[in-house]
């Protein structure tokens, strides 16, 4: 009765009131697969203190990030966060802030997010970026909907190297709204031909730089084969740190960007909560979801900012939206813009030089050691091995001997035997020597 104080006369005219017999029939759409048939197989009631040795001694039975060495990347990496920025944004202004409804009365709220997209702007090479999205994954499905708004087209042509995790989101997106995914086999090695899947229903195509597996590429060429056939080149980025050093999507011509920012200013935090990067051409900038945030001036000529170009139908009329997305990344984005303001242009370029370096001394060592293949012919921070034995029995062992030693493609792939033998591993500025050699020669021993 504490919690839900309801009786069951409540609850039976609850029931009538919807048109529904049981709360059973409210989870009709829920597929019967993914129903339990019972109670959740968890221990009794306990008190309190009961409850925090439980979690405490499972928590011990986990291995931090900084614990121990570490290289793990696909999607979500690991760097150094000075301490200043968590010290910031539990400001109090900050940490309980929401979605400005009332932009007159959130100045200090709107002014940050319009820093934060002028961060994002610049280091994208875009004209405009919104107030930010959840995650880089919805970011990419956000993308392909604007693309087909754009241009009036029904079919998105996913890359291979697209990270599995963005095509699942966007193929969630694309059953509910009905249009049509080419989504080609993984490519390791790189080699597809996304041209040839495109054709006159075709809104876009879906790259990643660096890809899923590593490999950095210009897609200069491609943005202008799928202009040619009245297509767009949505440039997907996972690891941001990357944009220091890798020529900008916008540079390469793309014309929307979707990427997670998560690298800059937060942590891991178990996978979330992140930020989503979008940025745009300023021509396509009424069909950008979400929101932004524009600088004007008040009747007294002082600076001010406001939610600008948000349509009525975005705050009310859902079915009328460019997008349902309903509030922003908010605290997420301002640990990104703190952090990237405290490293300034030059060493926010330092940052990704180091990442670069680390890894290349990472790729050289690991190179040498028997039964290991670098795919990778270029590379940032990331990159594939081929392995003599299946990836994932060696990572237990990696982690066994105290190293997480990447991520095995199976655990993305795991029907697709292909890909069985490769490890996907990530250094950042966070690894030191001691790290790579240690991961080396325990590698070489659980190939043994």
């Amino acid at each position: 009765m504490r919690y839900l104080p309801l009786t069951d006369i409540d609850r039976r005219a609850m029931l009538g009131a919807i048109g529904v017999p049981s709360v059973d029939s409210l989870f009709r759409d829920v597929p019967e697969a993914a129903r339990l048939d019972g109670p959740v197989d968890l221990p009794p009631a306990m008190g309190e203190l009961e409850v925090e040795r439980a979690l405490g001694g499972m928590a011990a039975k986990s291995v931090s990030a900084g614990a121990v060495p570490f290289f793990i990347g696909a999607g979500v990496y690991r760097h150094h966060v000075p301490a200043s920025v968590d010290h910031l944004i539990q400001r109090g202004e900050f940490l309980t802030s929401y979605t400005p409804y009332q932009p007159e009365v959130a100045q200090g709220t709107l002014q940050m997010l319009f820093e934060f997209q002028t961060q994002v702007a610049l280091i994208t090479g875009m004209e405009v970026a919104n107030a930010s999205m959840y995650d880089g994954a919805t970011g990419c499905a956000e993308a392909v909907m604007m693309a087909n708004r754009l241009t009036r087209r029904t079919k998105a042509v996913l890359s291979g190297g697209l990270h599995p995790h963005y095509r699942e989101a966007t193929a969630t997106h694309a059953r509910f709204l009905g249009f049509t995914l080419a989504a080609p086999a993984p490519a390791p090695t790189g080699g597809e031909d996304l041209m040839a899947l495109v054709d006159g229903e075709t809104s876009c195509v879906v790259v990643q730089n660096p890809d899923f597996f590593g490999h950095v590429r210009d897609y200069s060429a491609l943005g202008e084969a799928c202009r040619a056939k009245g297509a767009l080149l949505v440039v997907v980025v996972t690891e941001a740190v990357s944009l220091g050093a890798v020529k900008p999507p916008g540079e390469m011509g793309a014309d929307i960007v979707a990427a997670e920012g998560q690298s800059i200013g937060n942590a891991l935090n178990f996978g979330g909560p992140h930020v989503g990067l979008f940025a745009t051409r300023e021509k396509f900038v009424r069909q950008m979801p979400g929101r932004l945030v524009g600088q004007t001036v008040d009747a007294d000529g002082r600076r001010g900012w406001v939610l600008t170009l948000s349509t009525r139908e975005q705050h009310i009329r859902r079915e009328k939206a460019t997008s349902n997305i309903c509030t922003n990344s908010g605290l997420c984005a301002l640990a990104f813009t703190i952090h990237l303001a405290l490293l300034g242009e030059a060493g926010f370029a330092r940052l990704a030089a180091l990442n670069h370096a680390t890894a290349a001394r990472l790729a050289d060592r690991l190179g040498r050691v028997k039964g290991v293949t670098v795919l990778n012919e270029s590379f940032f921070n990331e990159m594939t091995l081929r392995l003599a034995k299946s990836a994932a029995p060696v990572v237990e062992k990696l982690a066994a001997a105290g190293i997480l030693g990447g991520v095995p493609a199976s655990r993305f792939y795991p029907r697709d035997k292909s890909v069985a033998d490769l490890l996907i591993v990530a250094a950042t500025e966070t690894n030191t020597d001691e790290d790579i050699e240690k991961f080396a020669t325990t590698l070489e021993g659980a190939l043994r």
